[in-house]
């Protein structure tokens, strides 16, 4: 194994031509990653928060506009998606913290949304891993999921923000006013808050918890737009009786908002500890208990092993990085510098199988792209793993089988001839690329770069396409 390109290419995104000799130190290399604080991202005109909320405003309102204002509302949404992809993946692709962009990959894939699985969550994908994921990726876990449990495209994603207490004041204004039809409680973001985020699905908890979380979460909604559930709340008395419609702001930038009169009234218990009815404070404690809970940290180091080691990572390394997260109370930055000294991941036979963004994040890098071509974000669609966009709350899968399938072998076999014969690659001599895979001296790759009897262009394909260039 050679220890700076098990650096650059398992914990960063990929090495670049002559990176390895500058990384004699690759421990230190990494963990001088961890010390510049938080990988801040800038948002732009087009992807601020007052463009995002009206692009997101003029998608609700489609239904009631003609059709060509129907289309220019699907095309400023397809813009401003496209551009915080690019700008995502470029920030990958020119990265000199490739290893804390690593993380915000895997942050972004454990707490996932999914523009795929919801049209409203597509202008707000790119904003929910620079406002969520970024600004806590060497922080607190709890303070992330707390992030994320509160920004728009999780409430959107997960169906939070159409969550209306049974009890609350708000069910039964509707009540009244729909001849007894009930607004009810959604149950989508408890259950993989406590399945996918935080304990897991052996965690211990129960059924009658997830609702009882569902309970102590409703309430939890959107500002920025006409609220989804129930608009109905009791007048004040003196106020004349009836109902009055209420709703969020529903102007300038989304946001999180919490509407008492959607919420759940009464005590709650979840894992056997009550919470006293208290408002929005009832989640917030809720949910930074589950994030210290026991199972949390063996789950989230299980994920991370995972990730890091190898698709069945030794248990003993688990239990290491699940002691790590216990001892600093869920710091992100701790646990990332237990990654780098775990003896496990520096294996000869540990190995890990990119996936289509490594892989090709990684092949712009060992080319030394400075920039991210407009079609890349479609190429990913091409080889099935899109940004933000996984099937399911899952989230994309992390190991071999999901990805090395004939299909997704030859999808990247296809765009790696493309690739080579672009004039930026076509002036490439293929032999240096073999400055960024770790292959021994007499792997046939080597004489295959090496011969001149083929078009320097298909060999460039050969090697990215090769075996070498598959694993991490």
């Amino acid at each position: 194994m050679n220890v700076p390109l098990r650096a650059l290419n398992r914990f960063g995104l990929g090495a670049r031509q002559g990176e390895r000799q500058r990384t004699s130190d690759a421990r230190g290399w990494l963990k001088a990653q961890l010390d510049a604080g938080a990988p801040i991202a800038r948002a732009t005109e087009s992807t601020s928060p007052a463009a995002i909320g009206d692009a997101v405003r003029a998608l609700r309102m489609q239904g009631q506009r003609d059709e060509q204002e129907r289309r220019e509302a699907r095309r400023r949404l397809v813009e401003l998606s496209a551009s915080e992809a690019r700008a995502a993946l470029g920030t990958r692709v020119t990265s000199d913290r490739p290893f804390v962009e690593r993380l915000v990959a895997f942050w972004s894939n454990h707490l996932c949304v999914s523009a795929g699985g919801k049209i409203l969550v597509a202008p707000l994908a790119g904003s929910y891993e620079r406002d969520v994921i970024r600004p806590h990726v060497l922080g607190r876990f709890e303070d992330m999921v707390l992030a994320s449990a509160k920004h728009p495209a999780m409430l959107a994603y997960l169906d939070n923000f159409q969550s209306i207490g049974p009890s609350s004041p708000g069910a039964k204004a509707a009540s009244q006013r729909s001849n007894g039809a009930k607004r009810g409680l959604n149950e989508n973001y408890a259950r993989e808050l406590l399945e996918l985020h935080t304990l897991g699905v052996n965690g211990g908890y129960t059924q009658e918890d997830v609702q009882e979380l569902a309970r102590i979460l409703t309430g939890w909604t959107i500002a920025g737009i006409p609220g989804p559930g129930a608009r109905m709340q009791p007048r004040r008395a003196g106020g004349g009786g009836g109902v009055r419609r209420v709703g969020t702001q529903q102007n300038g930038p989304l946001g999180f908002v919490f509407q008492e009169f959607l919420h759940e009234p009464g005590p709650k218990t979840i894992l056997k500890q009550r919470y006293k009815e208290d408002g929005v404070g009832e989640g917030e404690r809720a949910i930074r208990a589950l994030c210290g809970h026991p199972s949390t940290a063996k789950f989230v180091a299980t994920k991370l092993a995972t990730h890091f080691i190898s698709d069945d990572p030794p248990a003993a390394a688990i239990d290491r990085l699940a002691r790590a997260f216990r001892s600093s109370e869920g710091d992100l930055k701790s646990v990332a510098i237990a990654l780098v000294d775990e003896p496990d991941a520096w294996r000869d036979d540990a190995r890990k199988f990119r996936t289509p963004q490594d892989w090709f994040v990684a092949v712009l890098r060992a080319f030394g792209s400075t920039e991210v071509n407009p079609n890349a974000p479609a190429l990913l669609r091409q080889l099935r793993q899109p940004l933000w966009s996984p099937p399911s709350p899952k989230g994309y899968g992390d190991g071999m089988q999901e990805w090395a399938d004939p299909d997704s072998l030859l999808n990247r076999g296809e765009l790696a001839r493309t690739i080579s014969r672009l004039p930026s690659v076509a002036a490439v001599d293929p032999r240096s690329l073999l400055d960024v895979v770790d292959v021994p001296a007499g792997n046939p790759l080597h004489a295959l770069i090496a011969d001149t009897s083929i078009p320097a262009h298909e060999r460039v394909a050969l090697a990215i396409a090769g075996p070498a260039f598959q694993w991490r």
